[in-house]
């Protein structure tokens, strides 16, 4: 099974959702929700690490997480083998405990991040556990609404911000906002499978921010084609062999376009595609004359 893309930059934007193994708890009690908690604290101390919003729910856990320091594998890999290890020992238990890696999409910070906050806190009363979002005492909903003291790992001021700049007033519009969208469609509906929530320009910049070097083997092709340019678009206006070659690689290991499918569209043959991924054909071709 291919390793799912890890997109990583400094000041990355992420919601992360990890599931239990066969969607079993992950959360038998508050003491396990709290050990949780502890977990996100101690990766804010560790790991500079900046959370925005967070919801547990019994099987699975949302987070809203940005990271300066561009280090979002190492904090997970903190966060949920330490509480796995402790969940295990507390409830006599051995293997997985969550479903596979967990999942990262990687949000346009200016378009989506109130939407994504909002889908967050609104888990539970969108499967039926409660009425209301202050209702459920483990998401980051209260805090940021101002009706408990927010813990001191909890960012809620960059929330808020986008509201009013008088801080009891962004509480009574956050407070709005997230009942207004109890109804509203999830903001990854059209990024179902994908790694990437934004606009085209967005995606198009997070594209060059993925480095060819990871290889192609290593990231499944699902993952590869959310938010891609079609073939029509990437060889628009090629005016020479080169600026082809070029547009062949970056279809190949930026956009995940099997070879067969660029030769079929440019009408040459696939082991000449192969070649130029490769960085052979050039050469190959040189010699021949």
């Amino acid at each position: 099974m291919a390793r799912p893309l890890r997109i990583e930059y400094p000041d990355a934007l992420y919601h992360v959702v990890s599931r239990g193994n066969a969607r079993q708890r992950i959360f038998f009690d508050d003491k396990d929700r709290k050990f949780f908690l502890n977990m996100i604290e101690n990766a804010v101390q560790t790991h500079h690490l900046l959370c925005h919003a967070y919801c547990l729910m019994n099987n699975h856990f949302h987070l809203l997480l940005e990271t300066p320091e561009a280090n979002l594998s190492r904090i997970m890999r903190d966060i949920v083998g330490n509480f796995t290890q402790k969940f295990n020992k507390r409830h006599k238990r051995v293997g997985h405990l969550f479903q596979g890696r967990y999942k990262a999409f990687i949000i346009e910070k200016e378009s989506y991040l109130l939407d994504v906050a909002r889908y967050v806190v609104l888990n539970p009363v969108r499967a039926g556990m409660v009425n209301h979002p202050r209702e459920w005492r483990w998401s980051s909903y209260r805090a940021t609404a101002g009706m408990i003291k927010a813990p001191k790992w909890l960012q809620t001021h960059w929330i808020l911000r986008w509201f009013s700049k008088n801080h009891k007033k962004a509480q009574q519009h956050y407070r709005q906002f997230i009942i207004a969208g109890i109804k509203s469609d999830s903001p990854f509906k059209n990024a179902e499978g994908g790694v990437v929530l934004g606009d085209q320009q967005f995606i198009d910049w997070v594209w060059e921010k993925t480095n060819g070097s990871e290889g192609i083997k290593e990231i499944s092709r699902s993952e590869r084609i959310v938010g891609r340019k079609t073939l029509e678009e990437i060889f628009n206006n090629i005016l020479n062999r080169k600026e082809r070659d070029l547009a062949i690689i970056f279809a190949r290991k930026r956009c995940g376009y099997l070879n067969t499918e660029i030769a079929l569209f440019l009408g040459i043959d696939h082991s000449t595609v192969g070649k130029i991924v490769k960085g052979t054909y050039n050469n190959s071709h040189n010699n021949s004359q």
